[in-house]
């Protein structure tokens, strides 16, 4: 591809834009398709099933990490200048937003991302938490929750270069991320294949992981063709979920970016999947779900997410897939407090009968629990 050719005539702006409207696209597609979501692995990770969910995740997982890693090796991608990587970053900050961050995808029912593709599916829940989501990084950003982020972000931090690169700290490379992804990828296909997958897990878990990677690829091609400085970057929905609210109230005329062609792509290529598969239905908060419950959970993730340095996929799965230290740390919490709101919120200790009631049955009037 002449990525110069493309800059000349539209302009790094616009390339980034349409970049990211396309990888959206593909990433919506396939993430609806295949069911790709971190809290439902999470869920099952730690009621010990280990079947299609926490496989689809570690697929996509593996694929993204297999992919950098390959295209680091064979020198076709250099992420050394990688905010994740060169910048001085939060140890504190990663472990308690992904805490965070884990209550709260338990409580919305999605990561940051997965709340996207569900409102276009038809999700009035998922709308209003993704909303939320999008006021409380914005306020975290640079407003009033800032001076908190900024708090707990000090106390404990790391230096950029090779202190935050955790294949430099185990004295590896990219041939080694390469075999440590290889080895999840294993893991995936074995319990992909003992939950008896169809195509649309195998080929869509897989899919979304390598739009990931080509998030890379397409930001660095970028960078090193571009004639003004432009900062390589991966896939992330809390900080273009924040640009977004504000170029709908106070920015209109700000420059495009990956990020913001990214939203819309992930919407549309979600609402594709959903049309395809006959799965769109508009549902709203009824029964089992409460609004307070999502809406507190919103404001956890939205804060944990800018916090910790980004949500499910910028920090878990973009960062993990570069074996940012911060970005593993986010992601060991927010599986940590996925857990924790699981056991609290979705799985409390069982009441004793009320009078008149049989063990095991379900009293007259009363909603049986929905499955996670």
């Amino acid at each position: 591809m002449d990525v110069t050719a493309w800059i000349e005539r539209w302009g790094e702006p616009a390339v980034l834009a349409w970049g990211g409207l396309l990888l959206g696209l593909g990433f919506g597609f396939f993430g609806q398709r295949s069911k790709f979501c971190l809290r439902a692995a999470v869920i099952e990770f730690w009621h010990r099933r280990f079947g299609d969910k926490l496989a689809v995740w570690l697929l996509a997982f593996s694929t993204a990490v297999v992919a950098v890693q390959a295209m680091v090796l064979l020198g076709w991608l250099d992420v050394s200048s990688a905010r994740q990587l060169a910048t001085r970053g939060s140890l504190s900050g990663a472990l308690i937003g992904g805490l965070l961050f884990g209550l709260g995808m338990v409580m919305t029912r999605g990561c940051a991302s997965r709340l996207l593709v569900l409102s276009a599916n038809g999700n009035l829940r998922a709308l209003l938490s993704g909303l939320i989501f999008a006021v409380t990084a914005q306020a975290s950003l640079g407003g009033v929750l800032a001076p908190w982020r900024e708090a707990v972000s000090a106390w404990w931090v790391v230096d950029g270069g090779p202190s935050r690169d955790l294949l430099a700290l185990l004295g590896g490379g990219p041939a080694l991320g390469l075999a440590l992804g290889l080895v999840w990828m294993a893991a995936a296909l074995y319990f992909a294949v003992r939950s008896g997958w169809g195509f649309w897990k195998w080929f869509g878990g897989a899919a979304t992981g390598l739009m990931v990677a080509l998030a890379w690829a397409f930001s660095y091609q970028v960078m090193t063709h571009s004639f003004e400085p432009v900062q390589i970057q991966g896939m992330t929905f809390s900080g273009p979920s924040a640009e977004w609210l504000m170029r709908v109230l106070a920015e209109a005329d700000k420059p495009w970016s990956f990020g913001l062609g990214l939203m819309p792509g992930v919407f549309l290529g979600s609402l594709a999947g959903a049309l395809v598969g006959r799965e769109w239905k508009l549902e709203g908060f009824g029964g089992a779900y409460t609004m307070p419950r999502y809406i507190v959970g919103a404001i956890l993730m939205g804060f944990g997410s800018m916090l910790a340095g980004g949500c499910a996929v910028g920090a878990g799965m973009t960062g993990g897939s570069i074996f940012a230290v911060t970005a593993w740390l986010t992601l060991v919490g927010m599986w940590v407090g996925g857990g924790i709101a699981d056991r609290l919120i979705d799985r409390p200790h069982p009441a004793a009968p009320a009078a008149g009631t049989v063990p095991g049955t379900v009293p007259t009037g009363v909603e049986p629990a929905r499955a996670p």
